[in-house]
């Protein structure tokens, strides 16, 4: 094999660099995908991120080649050490995300390749002189943050260099619009729809009195990017007052998302949550994966 090499990011690396990316989200969310637009566009801003985002002063993509092609990449942020920063964040650096093939009998340089990366990423964070160094594997995708347990050889690549995972668990988990529970009528309940939070809000009534609500977002696939999560929605909020509602207004968001042509709902909850996963789980939803937050470098 050819020797590997650790350089900066080209832009005639971006069909290979999308593919790379798109092996991983597809191994965490069916049916998405995302384009080389997109993936440019991550490159330099993070519309979504309209918290963190601003705060980054320098962004920094690194790939590794092998015979003209790319093995593995990795995208890294540094944050300002200013007053307007975020605490945890300030003069932070973070490899934002990390991909890279996995080691396989036709590919057996990929632990080699991923670490001789890695080793490229530390030495910017060291360059770059910041307080905490992140990681976390938050790609341009639905659905796609902290770090899958579906990418063990991403994992191995972090613990090997350092990283630990310190902060939570979530549990991601998705439904299929027909699994969902069916619309029933229940005498002097009204539903208004609205806007919300986290997408198209859905109110339960009794006269004045709110019930609940649940929103879902079906806005993932913004034509502009090009991704291709059609049929694809969050479920952004689920809030009742009483025991038994949830079920009902997940049948009225249900009810929408058919008219919308969305099949896939997805959620997320904290894996210590038990109840509301199980409350979840009960109405139609099954687990999708599970993805530990909070990586930080401790060697």
């Amino acid at each position: 094999m050819s020797a590997l090499e650790v350089r900066p990011f080209r832009r005639d690396d971006r069909d290979q660099l999308t593919d790379l990316v798109n092996a991983h989200v597809a191994a965490v969310v069916p049916g998405v995908s995302v384009s080389t637009n997109t993936v440019l566009s991550a490159l330099e801003r993070q519309p979504d991120e309209f918290i963190t985002d601003p705060w980054v002063s320098e962004r920094v993509t690194l790939v590794a080649e092998q015979r003209r092609y790319v093995v593995a990449a990795a995208h890294l942020l540094r944050y300002r050490a200013d007053a307007e920063v975020g605490e945890s964040y300030r003069d932070a650096g973070e490899i934002n995300w990390f991909v890279c093939h996995p080691r396989a009998s036709f590919w057996p340089d990929a632990d080699e390749a991923a670490d001789l990366l890695m080793a490229a990423c530390l030495a910017r964070l060291a360059r770059w002189d910041v307080r905490v160094r992140y990681a976390d594997g938050s790609l341009p995708a639905p659905v796609v943050y902290g770090l899958p347990r579906n990418w063990p050889h991403i994992r191995a690549a972090y613990e090997r260099a350092g990283f630990r995972h310190l902060g939570d668990t979530e549990v991601v988990l998705i439904a299929r619009v027909a699994d969902l529970p069916a619309p029933e009528p229940r005498p002097g309940v009204t539903v208004e729809r609205g806007l919300g939070e986290c997408g198209t809000r859905f109110t339960a009534y009794d006269g004045a009195r709110a019930l609940g609500f649940v929103e879902v977002d079906t806005a993932l696939a913004r034509p502009e990017r090009h991704i291709r999560a059609a049929g694809l929605a969050d479920l952004g909020n689920l809030r009742t007052e009483a025991e038994g509602w949830d079920r009902w207004l997940l049948a009225q968001a249900a009810d929408w998302l058919r008219l919308c042509g969305v099949d896939r709902l997805v959620a997320y909850e904290e894996a210590a949550d038990r109840a509301a996963i199980d409350r979840l789980t009960s109405a139609g939803f099954r687990e999708l994966t599970r993805t530990d937050r909070g990586w930080e470098h401790r060697p």
